[in-house]
């Protein structure tokens, strides 16, 4: 793994994440342990100049939560969001709702209980295992785990669970995040809501290994619509080169495309810090400062708006 020292950071890196948002942090209060907490992760924000956050939990809404980061750190703007996992019902309509009208501004396909995601199953296998996977491999040990869930009916359709969840999306003018679902999943999830009248659209995390997007792939959705988000986390723990994302960048374009940090876990480097190191390696491989901030601050804000 990398660290601090191998990914020093200059100040034009500092500079080109001004005014940025990480639309995908994990930070505490959580189930699992985190680096930060809420209101740390504030402030460091406003120390670094740095504009604001989404609250990610795999397992529990945080609209809530977020009003009241929000309140206690003037000057961040923090927003919530929600996980269509298991502990909340899975692609469940009420949840989706009720986190509309609480404010919430992303859902996310199911994640760690995505039937494209092995990761925390007992059969899983044990390279390089995501911090959640262990707690998901309890859940399953004791019995008390549900199957695998998958936006698709028996017949290769978007399920009409799914379909709700859409329709609330849009009729709350959220972010539909794609999660850890896989390509065979993604593709008509994203024609649906378009249908559905969706107008935000990110693909989460395009490099990760449960999604492992080609830059063709990366391309045609971006030509859907779609924002395509890179995670600092993915390369930074080399599950995936980094010379993978900056290619796909180049393939899709900067006007479709986003870096967040997924950070909060609690032996990876703070948020911000490695967001700053994100555009580091960014710059090292030819970026310009006004791109870079394009993709951490400006395309961010306007899914936010």
């Amino acid at each position: 793994m990398e660290n601090s020292a191998a990914l020093s950071i200059k100040d034009v890196a500092w500079q080109a994440i001004q005014g940025a948002y990480d639309l995908q942090v994990h930070v505490a209060p959580d189930v699992i342990a985190r680096r930060t907490d809420d209101i740390d992760l504030a402030k460091d924000f406003l120390a670094r100049g740095l504009k604001g956050f989404v609250l990610k939990s795999h397992y529990v809404p945080t609209a809530e939560r977020a009003k009241v980061v929000a309140r206690a750190a003037p000057g961040i703007d923090a927003r919530g969001a929600i996980a269509l996992n298991h502990s909340i019902g899975g692609l469940n309509p009420v949840a989706v709702e009720i986190a509309g009208r609480s404010g919430n501004k992303i859902v996310w396909f199911p994640t760690v209980d995505a039937a494209n995601e092995t990761a925390g199953r007992l059969d899983g296998g044990d390279y390089k295992l995501p911090f959640w996977a262990k707690i998901q491999r309890e859940i399953a040990a004791a019995g008390i785990t549900r199957p695998p869930i998958t936006v698709l009916d028996q017949n290769g359709r978007v399920s009409e669970e799914a379909r709700q969840c859409l329709e609330l999306i849009a009729k709350h003018d959220m972010i539909l995040a794609t999660g850890h679902l896989g390509r065979h999943e993604i593709f008509p999830l994203i024609r649906e809501s378009l249908e559905l009248g969706v107008k935000k659209i990110v693909v989460t995390h395009a490099e990760f290994p449960s999604q492992n997007l080609t830059g063709e792939e990366q391309l045609q959705l971006a030509e859907m619509g779609a924002v395509i988000e890179h995670c600092f986390t993915t390369y930074y723990t080399n599950k995936a080169p980094w010379e993978a994302v900056f290619a796909n960048i180049r393939t899709t374009g900067i006007e479709h495309s986003m870096i967040s940090s997924d950070l909060g876990q609690s032996t990876n480097p703070p948020v911000a810090e490695g967001l700053a190191m994100f555009a580091q390696k960014l710059l090292d491989a030819g970026f310009s400062r006004t791109e870079i901030n394009r993709m951490a601050a400006s395309i961010p804000a306007s899914l936010l708006e």
